[in-house]
């Protein structure tokens, strides 16, 4: 007779329907076992007893489907697809095939068809396996860095940012801080931090934030680096951006330490301040250093002395930038008008350039040639802009800032386009030249009644007729 393919529950209803022919069990308690009617299992048992086992087979089993799309539509679909929308996923595909060409065919037919001429990779297929890299030797050779915003205080304050310094060659922390939002002010405080405890580490290596990376190098105006980027210039440091997260997996996976571990011990020193936060830090880092650390590959360290004095530290570490000075030795920066005191330095520099330096207290200076120039601010009040583009990661802090002041900030007035367009509305009134009629009909009727009919008389008096 041969094999016969059949299903599990096609198995137990022929179990069932066998004991129901031997009289073991009746068939109303067969239907029951079936989960069917009794009528439908006298059907199937009929079918038991005249062809067996193989009677209860479902008959469409091994036939092509009713439904089975023809294998022009197939060639047709994944002509397109290879033509027009080879990089395209299969629900998009799909999509373009019925808007753009009346082909009507699911998404996850399209998908088996692709994948079975090489035009799709599943996800399995197109997962990507990263090598484990090998440790610096040194350590101070290499320092990654990151930023990790996460509710650090749980329920008892709002979320913040923890800035990671992490050495790769031995997992040592060697700067922690806790910041508002991940800024180029924030890795400035926490350098300063790691530069006068550690010395100068050979290279940093970070993510793609525009902290550490210009995002388009080919642009016309900049320095062609960031502020971070200028700072560890100066001090001779070199930084380094990784392609994926998994190539700095060491600070991604302290991250995840530090926001279970850390969260942990803050909660129990019922801590919920930036300011009694970053004054635990030492303390912890010494804890976890102790446990967690391993010695390096070579016993040589590679920091440098860092061989600058406080007052220049603080100048690189500053946001600096170059404002034009105006013919009122004025200049703009951060929405503020910045005149400068009329001095014999300040007197030549209308049409030139002076540096701005911006530090992390909030000190603002400005320089030329090295030289601090006294000035006053004509506009100092400062509000975050209307439309103002927010970095993602300093979104947070932005939207604390906003709820705070906003009661405070006053709408300015909504003008009419025809007042920002600089309309002046005219009096009211005739418009044009007056002409000597109306002049005459205005006169005549600024004078009293009485003193119009003299007026008419003596007018006819003043001009008499000649008799022809």
């Amino acid at each position: 007779m041969g094999w016969v393919e059949m299903s599990e529950r096609e198995l137990r209803r022929a179990e069932v329907l066998a004991s129901v022919l031997s009289g073991e069990v009746t068939m109303t308690a067969a239907a029951g076992l079936m989960g069917m009617s009794r009528r439908q299992a006298h059907r199937l048992a009929l079918l038991f007893a005249d062809s067996g086992a193989a009677g209860l087979r479902h008959r469409a089993r091994g036939r092509p489907s009713n439904r089975l799309l023809g294998p022009h539509v197939r060639d047709l679909a994944l002509a397109y697809v290879a033509e027009n929308y080879r990089d395209f996923g299969p629900t998009f595909a799909s999509q373009m095939l019925l808007e753009r060409h009346g082909l009507s065919v699911s998404r996850e037919t399209l998908r088996k068809w692709m994948i079975e001429d090489g035009l799709w990779l599943s996800r399995k297929q197109r997962r990507r396996f990263h090598q484990p890299r090998a440790r610096r030797d040194y350590f101070g050779e290499l320092v990654q860095i990151d930023g990790s915003e996460h509710a650090w205080f749980e329920d008892r304050g709002g979320r913040c940012t923890l800035i990671v310094f992490i050495d790769d060659a031995t997992s040592r922390l060697v700067a922690l801080r806790f910041v508002a939002s991940e800024s180029a002010f924030a890795y400035f405080e926490t350098l300063r931090d790691y530069l006068t405890s550690h010395g100068r580490p050979l290279a940093f290596y970070s993510d793609k934030h525009s902290i550490f990376r210009v995002s388009k190098p080919e642009a016309r105006g900049g320095q062609g680096m960031t502020q971070f980027g200028r700072a560890l210039s100066e001090l001779n440091i070199e930084i380094l951006c990784a392609h994926s997260s998994q190539a700095k997996g060491r600070v991604e996976r302290v991250n995840r330490t530090l926001q279970d571990r850390l969260v942990k011990e803050l909660r129990l020193e019922n801590i919920s301040t930036l300011k009694a936060a970053n004054a635990y830090l030492p303390s912890f880092i010494a804890r976890f250093n102790e446990r967690f650390a391993t010695p390096p590959a070579r016993p040589e360290n590679q920091h440098r002395p860092l061989e600058t004095t406080p007052d220049r530290l603080d100048s690189i570490l500053a946001w600096r930038e170059q404002r034009y000075v105006t013919q009122q030795l004025a200049l703009s920066y951060e929405g503020k008008r910045v005149i400068l005191e009329e001095t014999s330095v300040t007197a030549g520099l209308a049409g030139k350039y002076v540096e701005t330096y911006e530090f992390p207290d909030g000190r603002l200076e400005i320089r030329w040639k090295g030289v601090c120039l006294r000035y006053r601010t004509f506009d100092k009040k400062q509000r975050v802009t209307h439309a103002a583009i927010v970095d993602n990661k300093r979104l947070s802090e932005v939207l604390a800032w906003v709820k705070a002041h906003q009661d405070d900030l006053q709408p300015g007035p909504v003008k009419t386009a025809s007042e920002a367009g600089g309309y002046t509305p005219r009096p009211k009134g005739r418009r044009g030249r007056i002409s000597f009629v109306d002049k005459h009909i205005t006169a005549k009727r600024a004078l009293p009644p009485a003193s119009v009919g003299a007026a008419a008389i003596s007018e006819v008096s003043a001009s008499p007729t000649e008799a022809p």
